[in-house]
Formats: C-alpha cells, structure tokens, sequence
C-alpha cells in the first residue's frame, strides 16, 4: 500500500505494511539514518521525530498515523548546511559523547524550546526523557539554558 509522506518538506510515497513502524520507514525507505533505534518500546527517545511539530517516539508509532502528515528528523534541523542555535549549543557545550542518543535528544529538546522559551530546570527535566547511557545530562540541560538565554 502506498502510503504519502512528507518528511523534512519532501514529499515520499512508501510501500510499506501501514503497520510498519515510522522509524522504520524513515531509516529504510526514506533513507534518514540519523533517527536511531534503541529499545523499541517507546522507552529509550533514540527514536524520536517531531510529528505535526510534536515529539514522538517513531519506533511505536504505525507509518499510517504519519500518512500526509509533516515529519522531521534531525536531518531537518539545519537549514541550507547552517546548524539551528541548539545544534550549535550542542557542539559548544559538548553534549554528546558516544552520541547514539543524540538525535532523538535534539528533537526532545526542540519540541521543549518551542513550548517553553525559557525552561526551568524541573521543565528540562521533565521533557528530556531520552535515556543517555555516557550520563550528557548536565551538559544536555546547560545546553538547553544557553539556547533559552540567546
């Protein structure tokens, strides 16, 4: 079944089982390899993509729930090569270490700054629920706060 995607402001047409989850389709068939694959139960944020400008964790969601709908991945964050002022924080602050969760922290962190300009510590706490096994948190939070400062 040919499903329509709009991922990162491209347009997609994808014949997948409608069951197949999102993650999966932007990985292997839309060719996206930056949103990861960590638990697959919703858990870890590995996976996570903005969704109509909403964070999801695309490992559970059915591609048919993202038919004709705006999908964007960490791919979709820079425009025209230039990094976002997150992006850049993430480099500055030297967040990532193994990296493996840093796209779906990004998104997360995204979705929180678009909600809430000037998050407190218990608001970044509460939004970043991705899972980091190397423990970036404090960097991920002062991160956050030097975007909310800007």
């Amino acid at each position: 079944m040919a499903i329509q995607l709009k991922v990162n402001g491209k347009d997609h047409s994808v014949d997948v089982d409608p069951t197949t989850p999102l993650l999966w389709v932007i990985r292997e068939q839309v060719g996206l390899t930056g949103t990861k694959y960590g638990c697959g139960i919703a858990q870890c944020g590995s996976c996570t993509v903005m969704l109509e400008g909403q964070a999801i964790r695309s490992c559970v969601i059915p591609v048919s729930a993202a038919a004709g709908k705006n999908v964007q991945t960490v791919e979709g964050l820079a425009t025209n090569g230039k990094l976002t002022k997150l992006q850049q924080a993430w480099i500055d602050h030297q967040v990532p270490q193994c990296g493996f969760c840093q796209s779906g922290m990004l998104m997360a962190a995204t979705d929180l700054l678009a909600k809430k300009s000037k998050p407190t510590d218990a608001d970044i706490d509460a939004a970043m629920t991705n899972i980091c096994r190397c423990g970036s948190f404090q960097e991920v939070r002062a991160a956050i706060h030097s975007v909310a400062k800007a």
